[in-house]
């Protein structure tokens, strides 16, 4: 059985963010394939080509953790109708320079969760034509725009409401096969 690597991004600096509860609870629920770790954006400086030449430490860092992923998921809340700033500049950084983007042929998900009717579906548009730009695959089998509920992720981010939990889990299972199936005709980016 293959095992893959998937580093995730929580668009949401704050330590309590509801997107970061759901980034944790999507750990537990994910097939035994999935191993998932979070790539952390909050050190991240804004990006300039100034810094093309000679990346700081931080931002070196952060490219190698998406380098060493088999694929990234990104779970993001939506501010202002669009991307956070904290997730977009991420995602310069990793695209930057020019000819060393990091997630080109990256397989990609995207998820998240608000507590508006639409959940993230705005972000999550913007997103898609972001990562188009950067030439990861995204997955497009299910979509999970997620109205959050108080109560919706336990403080040991189990899911309590099971056909929330079986949603979740089954857009895992639809991450996996994802993932699997890019991997297979693309060879392992990094």
């Amino acid at each position: 059985m293959a095992r893959y690597k998937v580093g995730y991004l929580v668009g949401s600096l704050a330590k309590g963010s509801i997107n970061r509860q759901l980034a944790s609870a999507l750990a537990r629920l994910a097939p035994p394939e999935l191993e998932l770790k979070e790539i952390p954006i909050r050190d991240l400086p804004l990006y300039s080509y100034d810094y093309d030449a000679d990346f700081p430490a931080v931002a070196r860092t952060f490219k190698k953790s998406i380098a060493d992923s088999d694929a990234v998921l990104f779970v993001t809340p939506e501010y202002n109708r669009s991307i956070p700033g904290a997730l977009k500049n991420a995602i310069d950084w990793a695209s930057r320079p020019w000819g060393e983007n990091s997630f080109a042929r990256k397989p990609s998900g995207i998820i998240g969760t608000s507590p508006g009717s639409i959940g993230t579906a705005v972000a999550q548009s913007h997103l898609r034509g972001v990562l188009c730009f950067c030439n990861a695959p995204l997955m497009n089998t299910v979509e999970a725009y997620i109205q959050y509920r108080p109560g919706m992720i336990a403080e040991d981010f189990s899911v309590p409401d099971e056909k929330t939990a079986e949603f979740l889990r089954n857009y895992m299972s639809e991450f996996r096969v994802f993932v699997e199936r890019v991997l297979t005709v693309l060879p392992r980016a990094g």
